[in-house]
């Protein structure tokens, strides 16, 4: 796997994920610590709060983002939201009221939510190759769960030396650091947006394109039953864990974070072994599979939970856990090779900016629910509920996506006059990853076309 880093531009953009995760690992730490500070007892729904501004960014702000993603230049746009998000992070230690936190983290995360779709559309022009964009997709999913396991362990080692505040100062030089890896890469030009030569070059129409592109593809609406199939469990996992460690089986504080390494555990092994596993399987096909492995974990997760805690309880949930979290990295780590098949070069960041915003429009489903049904009616009820949602995402995507998928579909444009870019080399009849004949036949250009 590890082969791809040999790719200089890649390696400088995989180093810049790497040290921002590990900065923005560090400040959910301080978060949460200057959350307690300043609402003592009432921390828990701060940073519930914060995270709900969070997804909300993520669902409002990525499609926007992708529409001015072929606008700017990819490089100016990555080192801009790098550096509003230092800025951003520097402040937080000198506030002194949570509605001070709450408008500094709603600024923070539309800044992510511009970074991440631009970034992740950069990657597969760095590696055009299938097999070297799925080893960096496996690479990237390790980044996260490193980033889950290593940060808090960081960030306790330097809270031994230095106040918690100081954490903000490691955040910001993390997001520094990912702004200069970038601004020293040369980065291939985009490719000009299919949907700009076909008359949604519009900025309202470009908002609207990669929503539309998604609901118009059957494996992209797939896709996204299948984040939703994911959110419910991951929901369970993160939200659910405290209270299931420390009151369901009355265990100590320090085996929170031992459960959620299960969780991530499972979801490296399958990052580590996925790229030979896709080398021999479509992605539908691992992909559903383990969606489908999903809602069974939560249901046997449920039913355990009707019976008393015993000597088996503990293993039990750490396997569950590792199981979730093998199962959920498996849905999303071939995500990107998806949504890469069905986007020409110039629309990925569209295709990618409204995958995010609707993927984390599941997550902001899923959240208060697991929670909300845990403290209303218990963990079980939770499970159960939570289980039956990702059921319905896992069969919703089995159904939605057909087995016979070509990666490529046949396409027309006879509105398009001899010679246009988009034609050259193909005669009438042209290949290319999505129906857009299809888009042109459900949604109208604008006026003025």
């Amino acid at each position: 796997m590890l082969s791809v880093l040999r790719n200089r531009t890649y390696r400088r953009l995989f180093a810049a994920q790497v040290v921002a995760l590990t900065g923005t690992g560090l400040a959910t730490v301080a978060l949460s610590l200057l959350a307690y500070d300043l609402a003592g007892a009432d921390a828990g729904a701060v940073l519930g709060t914060a995270l709900a501004l969070k997804m909300a960014a993520y669902v409002a702000v990525a499609p926007l983002a992708g529409a001015l993603a072929d606008r700017v230049p990819r490089r100016a746009l990555l080192v801009s939201m790098d550096l509003a998000r230092a800025t951003v992070v520097l402040a937080l230690p000198f506030v002194t009221r949570v509605w001070q936190v709450y408008l500094l983290i709603l600024l923070l995360q539309a800044a992510s939510a511009a970074f991440t779709p631009a970034f992740q559309a950069t990657i597969p022009q760095v590696l055009p190759e299938e097999h070297d964009y799925t080893e960096a997709l496996s690479l990237s999913r390790l980044a996260y769960d490193l980033e889950s396991l290593v940060s808090p362990l960081l960030a306790a080692a330097l809270l031994t030396l230095v106040p918690y505040s100081w954490l903000f100062t490691g955040t910001t030089a993390g997001f520094l650091a990912s702004a200069l890896l970038v601004r020293t890469t040369a980065l291939p030009p985009p490719p000009r947006p299919e949907a700009a030569g076909t008359g949604t070059g519009r900025l309202y129409a470009r908002v609207a394109f990669g929503v539309r592109l998604l609901l118009a593809t059957p494996r992209l609406r797939a896709l996204l039953a299948l984040d939703l199939a994911v959110a419910a469990a991951g929901a369970v996992v993160l939200v659910d864990t405290v209270l299931l460690v420390r009151d369901t089986l009355g265990r100590p504080a320090g085996d929170v974070p031992l459960a959620l390494g299960a969780y991530g555990a499972g979801s490296m092994t399958v990052a580590l072994l996925l790229p030979r596993v896709l080398d021999r399987a479509d992605d539908r096909a691992v992909m559903v599979r383990a969606a489908l492995v999903l809602p069974g974990a939560l249901a046997l997760l449920a039913l355990g939970l009707t019976a008393a805690p015993g000597p088996w309880s503990w293993p039990a949930l750490l396997a569950v856990w590792l199981v979730v979290g093998a199962a959920g990295s498996a849905v999303l780590t071939p995500g990107g090779r998806v949504v890469r098949r069905s986007a020409a070069g110039g629309d990925l960041p569209a295709a990618f900016a409204a995958r995010f915003s609707l993927s984390h429009a599941c997550w902001l489903l899923a959240y208060p629910l697991a929670g909300g049904l845990a403290a209303w009616a218990g963990p079980a009820v939770s499970a159960a509920v939570l289980a039956a949602l990702a059921l319905l995402g896992a069969v919703g995507a089995a159904r939605l996506w057909p087995r016979e998928d070509p990666a490529e579909l046949e396409h027309v444009h006879p509105e398009l006059p001899a010679g246009h870019p988009h034609l050259a080399g193909t005669g009438a009849h042209h290949a290319h990853a999505f129906h857009i004949d299809a888009l042109h036949r459900r949604w109208p250009a604008a006026p003025g076309r």
